[in-house]
């Protein structure tokens, strides 16, 4: 059974920085491509950075990019996400994901549901300003 465990959120103010984490279990991890969306009330699911299992190939959304930073541990099949320079406008519930490197490419950051990925629950960030 595949899962994706984030944890990591919390309450932070503007300009701090949090770490997310995403165990992964249940599959191989270098078959997949790892990453990290986000959700505003209101708004769609957004893409903000991804991973390659295979090579470490990584993706950035222009909005964290200079300011985000994922990284994995493959002995701990662990995903991460180094937040800095937190915005009141990164507040969202963020979600981990996994899907085939057959799709992983730039524009799933853009099409999150692309190649049908495996979804965990997510893990709430709230920057106040």
């Amino acid at each position: 059974e595949v899962q994706l465990q984030a944890s990591g959120g919390g309450l932070v103010q503007a300009g701090g920085s949090l770490r997310l984490s995403c165990a992964a279990s249940g599959f191989r991890f270098d078959d997949y491509g790892l990453g990290w969306f986000r959700q505003a009330p209101g708004k769609g699911r957004e893409g903000v950075a991804a991973i390659s299992g295979s090579d470490g190939s990584v993706y950035y959304s222009d909005s964290v990019k200079g300011r985000f930073a994922i990284s994995s541990d493959d002995a701990k099949n662990t995903v991460y996400l180094q937040m800095n320079s937190l915005k009141p406008e990164d507040t969202a519930v963020y979600y981990c994901a996994a899907v085939s490197l057959v799709f992983f490419e730039r524009s799933w950051l853009e099409k999150p549901h692309d190649g049908m990925p495996y979804w965990g629950k997510g893990t709430q960030v709230t920057v106040s300003s």
